[in-house]
């Protein structure tokens, strides 16, 4: 009977569906952890805790050197090499569009591929004219690559940052 109720009304813009909504609000909510031993529930003290956890557990080494002309045109021929600096075409940009999963989970703003396309006829020379830009100058819009990690608890009561599973929204263009 509870699961029958709750299929039929998750979706529907009702005291159940808020009830729902808050309690997970709450189960998701992290108030408190502990930081090198001690119990620390100072938001801004968590937050750079997390920070700091995850620098260190993601840093990188060193960074690779990658160049184009060093290292990819001594395999591929000069034309070749030379092909891979010209500005795409429009159709070239949308067919890249279109090759891409429609399904896949959107990112920090919302929207997926499938979004993207659906609305091509509205935002398409937009997203061409940002793509043509990156050739033009060889950089990319500051906020075209954001990730926004969201922390979920991987059980209730996670005491600790280990505890905490990191899911990561990218954005796009």
């Amino acid at each position: 009977m509870s699961r029958s109720r709750h299929a039929k009304d998750m979706d529907k813009n009702t005291r159940y569906f808020h009830n729902i909504a808050s309690a997970r609000r709450r189960n998701n909510w992290i108030d408190a952890l502990v930081i090198n031993g001690r119990r620390v529930r100072i938001q801004a003290r968590i937050k750079i805790a997390i920070i700091d956890f995850y620098k260190d557990l993601y840093h990188q080494e060193r960074s690779p050197k990658v160049s184009l002309r060093e290292g990819l045109v001594e395999k591929i021929d000069e034309q070749d090499a030379g092909a891979l600096e010209v500005m795409p075409p429009a159709e070239e940009i949308q067919e890249a569009v279109w090759d891409c999963e429609s399904s896949k989970a959107p990112g920090c703003d919302g929207y997926n591929m499938n979004f993207i396309k659906r609305c091509w006829d509205e935002i398409g020379i937009e997203f061409t004219a940002v793509v043509m830009g990156f050739f033009q100058t060889s950089k990319l819009p500051a906020d075209s690559n954001i990730t926004w990690v969201a922390l979920a608890p991987k059980f209730i009561g996670a005491e600790e940052i280990k505890d905490l599973r990191p899911i990561s929204m990218v954005g796009c263009v």
